[in-house]
């Protein structure tokens, strides 16, 4: 019989093996989820470090694999988006077409197929579109960074990205849905 936890008699605290496995089976597509969102490495590691410590204090850790999955990215999504406000970024719409990309082709697998495709798209790129991908991304260099090694002004380094990644998603969504 499950052990009732103070803020929900129903619910069972879950224990260090709970937790450990829980972890170990959803840590990985949970981090690149966060990626696809947006996130840079440091923040999509703490992001999801937060979104486990909810899970483990409001699931049942024995449930589906599938609920647990879509919990963690709902949690992760909410507490990367309010991170985001806080910073005083809005970039929510993108989120929304990663989110939706995410749902559609790379739920199942951890994203293995995903990450495979846009290595694919990555590799397609040339000029300045690759180079602004490896310096922002790659090399972590923000946009200011980026900017200064490209000869451009960061509004320009803005625009590239976006067209840049527009490219990557619709390449990313051919070969996906080429391959389904």
């Amino acid at each position: 019989m499950p052990t009732a936890t103070a803020a929900d008699p129903q619910r069972r605290a879950p224990s260090d093996l709970d937790a450990e496995a829980l972890v170990r089976r959803h840590q990985q597509g949970l981090w690149r989820y966060l990626r696809a969102l947006g996130a840079p490495p440091e923040l999509a590691e703490d992001v999801m470090q937060d979104a486990f410590l909810v899970a483990l204090q409001r699931l049942d850790v024995d449930g589906g694999d599938a609920a647990v999955a879509a919990f963690l990215r709902r949690t992760a999504r909410h507490l990367f988006l309010r991170r985001r406000r806080d910073l005083g970024r809005r970039e929510q719409i993108l989120v929304e077409v990663a989110d939706r990309l995410w749902q559609r082709h790379a739920a199942d697998d951890g994203g293995e197929e995903w990450i495979a495709a846009l290595r694919a798209c990555v590799q397609r790129l040339s000029g300045r579109a690759r180079a602004a991908i490896d310096h922002f991304y790659g090399e972590d260099r923000g946009r200011d960074g980026t900017a200064a090694v490209l000869g451009m002004q960061p509004n320009g380094v803005r625009t590239l990205l976006q067209r840049t990644r527009a490219l990557l998603r619709a390449c990313i969504e051919q070969r996906l849905g080429g391959e389904r």
